[in-house]
């Protein structure tokens, strides 16, 4: 068994995703379902270990006997490139790839609402996206820098772990910078893209509240910040934000998020019908409402004003859910799978 040949399986099948690991086959992602494949028969702690070899350097093999987990990227051959985590379960090595392509599609390709559009205009300001693991953050993030890179003369800056899509400077010039390799830390990484004259910067994950204060501190400095969580709705991720910080500077960090937050896109890739998937989101705007609401710390105020700030270009994720519902693309069986309230949905999917 060849992890060239499971890789370039991954690509011919159109999977997202390739996991191997003791004790099953060697198992693909495909339109959001896992899929084994049997003709390779149940893969032992010695062929996962010899596949997890042909996949990384010797240097990240070293890294894995600390740290047990490591994330890196792969080329591979000219139709994609992979994001790899190897990792260790029940004292034994397994890994997953994810399948990236090189060639970055256009923000309408992707099913996207025209607004997604806007956000390449803007000049400052943060831009959140969200939604769950491998539901298209990554993907959409890179249509839009790609659409800035076409149409404006930006430096952009992105911080990830690993790098993902491959930027070619077209009208902007684009410098990436991968965890590890390139930078030891999100904080210093950030810290250090102020004094690299930056229009644009990409931080690939906040993850913690260091990374969150310096993503703050870099869109509040009059530059434009893109960035992903993994939180479910926009009332979450504003609650995320503010109670990674210690209680007594939380009032301020609401006021410093009332300022810079632009938007926030909550995406989910749905299966659809008859197959493949279509994208399901939520989209807040910074109105003055609800800045407000973020200021004041009322963020359960937030789903009511998406409710009602249709006219604004706002949306709840149960209206895109029952639009896709009754437009024939979704079951409403997936749609409640996936809404956050499923009473709403079932309502707005009668009107």
């Amino acid at each position: 068994m060849d992890i060239k040949q499971l890789l370039q399986q991954t690509i011919d099948s159109g999977a997202s995703d390739l996991h191997v690991l003791t004790g099953v086959p060697p198992t693909l992602r495909i339109d959001g379902i896992l899929a084994p494949l049997t003709n390779f028969g149940v893969m032992t702690p010695e062929i996962v270990s010899e596949l997890v070899s042909q996949s990384a350097t010797s240097e990240q093999l070293s890294r894995i006997s600390v740290d047990k987990e490591i994330d890196f990227s792969l080329p591979f051959s000219d139709k994609a490139r992979f994001r790899g985590n190897i990792y260790t379960q029940k004292g034994s090595l397994a890994a997953s790839f994810r399948r990236i392509p090189l060639e970055i599609p256009a923000i309408d390709s992707l099913g996207l609402p025209k607004i997604v559009h806007s956000f390449t205009g803007l000049r400052q300001g943060l831009v959140l996206i969200t939604g769950p693991t491998g539901h298209g953050k990554s993907t959409t993030l890179a249509s839009i820098l790609n659409e800035i890179n076409a149409n404006r003369l930006c430096h952009i800056i992105t911080i990830e772990d690993p790098i993902e899509f491959v930027f070619r400077s077209q009208k902007s010039i684009i410098s990436q910078r991968e965890m590890y390799s390139d930078t030891h830390s999100w904080q210093v990484a950030l810290r250090s893209a102020l004094r690299e004259d930056p229009d644009v910067v990409l931080v690939g994950e906040m993850r913690d509240y260091e990374t969150i204060a310096a993503a703050l501190t870099v869109a509040e400095t009059g530059h434009l910040v893109f960035a992903t969580l993994h939180t479910n709705s926009a009332a979450q991720t504003v609650d995320r934000i503010v109670d990674v910080f210690p209680e007594e500077q939380q009032k301020q960090i609401r006021l410093q998020l009332s300022n810079v937050l632009e938007a926030v896109f909550s995406q989910r890739l749905i299966a659809a019908i008859p197959k493949g998937r279509v994208v399901a989101y939520e989209l807040m705007l910074a109105t003055n409402a609800i800045k407000t609401s973020i200021r004041e710390g009322k963020s359960h105020l937030i789903d009511s004003i998406l409710e009602t700030s249709t006219e604004a270009g706002m949306i709840t994720l149960e209206k895109s859910l029952a639009d896709l519902v009754r437009e024939g693309k979704i079951t409403l069986d997936s749609a409640q799978n996936w809404s956050l309230r499923p009473e709403l949905l079932s309502r707005l999917v009668r009107k």
